[in-house]
């Protein structure tokens, strides 16, 4: 992999603004190794990855060790049902020990389309993984995109780190010259310091994902042939259900980063571009602009903002020396916007200020009778919590099936409901809180 053959490679974006401006960009090529110290937080980064690619229709293999074909398409949701996206299953007859539980799944129309799935009848061998993975690859075109999950499944499937590198240093060459670019997911701590160190010299990209004190942070370990923001150093970011933020940078940032701010508090809320722009009398392209910190806009049209986002224009200048509201009085919520759930099944208030800051946003959440959610209400790897004020709801999780009655509290930290169903017949009312 000489100079001349990296320097014609085209630059991508992964999905996640934040992670392009940090990283410096992708390539096509690139393997991008994934250490996760949570085993969860690389998820986020994979479902964008996945929207971006089919967006601009790239097809995608998804290979799973880990989870089940039901439990892998209820958590990608709507981009399982793309034509673009094929699910290599190597759970079924893997860790799933080819149970019946899981064998059903290709007895009824889920193996069929909208959900294009192939079981791997042989994955406790790596040849046969290799094989599949290839042979796919031959019967599609361009540039495609491949996400394996993971590298830890694969090693307690296959009984030993020797496989793993085996597999790993043949598939990363072979996969750079196919102009792939490869997620690889990697449980930070279930590995040997000689297999991560082989890992990294022959990946491209390493990313390193932690949680510290509570916060989520990244850190670029290496990123060959092109200059990313810093190397070895943590940025903490969040994310907000829509995009990545990144909420600090050691390097420093501009001291008035108006634009973040603005996008930042948007987001929160579910607007897009276009309706924001549509409330203010620009286009769409001001606001990205503006967003972009290309321009800076007028004071009046600053306070049209500001009343349009339902915050004072204070806020986005974060100075801290404003006078710090504690109470909230009814009717203060700001209505938010749930882009991944039917419009007609929820509703959803944003009961804390967008622009409050803090560690814990709070929300109310009217869920209608008859109605299924079919995912959680965010993409969100911290904890969650709620209270049911008002009716029922059964949860479906990983765990099961659990019911939750009025007066019920429900608190998360790891497994998230895949399912929410209001099966009475009145309205379900949440108090629901996110920690960041």
């Amino acid at each position: 992999m000489g100079n001349s053959t990296s320097e014609k490679k085209k630059r991508v974006s992964s999905g996640i603004a934040g992670l392009d401006q940090l990283l410096n960009g992708l390539y096509i090529g690139d393997n991008v190794i994934w250490y996760d110290d949570a085993g969860s937080l690389a998820s986020t980064f994979c479902m964008k990855f996945i929207r971006e690619s089919q967006k601009l229709k790239k097809p995608v293999i998804y290979v799973s060790f880990d989870r089940s074909p039901k439990n892998l398409i209820e958590k990608l949701g709507a981009l399982a049902e793309n034509q673009q996206l094929t699910i290599l299953d190597c759970f079924t007859n893997g860790k799933g020990d080819k149970s019946e539980v899981f064998a059903k799944f290709f007895e009824k129309d889920g193996a069929q389309w909208p959900y294009q799935v192939i079981k791997v009848t042989e994955p406790w061998k790596p040849d046969a993984v290799a094989e599949a993975i290839y042979g796919l690859h031959r019967t599609l075109s361009g540039d495609v995109r491949l996400v394996i999950e993971s590298l830890t499944g694969m090693q307690d499937l296959w009984e030993g780190e020797e496989h793993i590198l085996r597999f790993y240093s043949r598939g990363c060459p072979k996969l750079y010259e196919l102009d792939t670019i490869a997620y690889w997911i990697i449980e930070k701590g279930a590995h040997s310091t000689k297999l991560k160190s082989h890992i990294n010299q022959i990946a491209q990209v390493v990313i390193d994902l932690s949680i510290k004190k509570g916060k989520s942070a990244i850190k670029i370990l290496k990123a060959e042939k092109r200059t990313p923001k810093a190397l070895n150093e943590p940025f903490d970011y969040m994310d907000d259900g829509v995009d990545l933020i990144l909420e600090s940078d050691r390097r420093g940032k501009a001291h008035l980063d108006l634009g973040s701010r603005i996008k930042e508090i948007r987001k929160q809320q579910g607007m897009s571009q276009k309706e924001l722009a549509a409330l203010i009398g620009v286009t769409p392209s001001n606001i990205s602009q503006i967003e972009s910190n290309l321009i800076y806009p007028s004071l009046p049209a600053l306070f049209k903002i500001a009343e349009s986002l339902s915050v004072a224009a204070g806020s986005f200048f974060e100075n801290h020396m404003l006078p710090v509201k504690t109470i909230f009085p009814d009717g203060s919520g700001v209505k938010v916007s749930l882009p991944d759930m039917p419009k007609d099944s929820v509703e959803a208030m944003q009961i804390t200020p967008p622009d409050l800051g803090g560690k814990v946003v709070m929300y109310v959440f009217r869920i209608l009778p008859g109605k299924k959610l079919p995912a959680h209400f965010f993409v969100h790897k911290g904890e969650e919590a709620g209270y049911l004020l008002e009716g029922s709801l059964s949860i479906v999780s990983p765990n099961g099936v659990q019911e939750l009655s009025a007066g019920d509290a429900i608190y998360l930290k790891t497994d998230f409901p895949t399912q929410w169903i209001n099966q009475g017949k009145e309205t379900a009312k949440l108090l629901w809180m996110k920690v960041r």
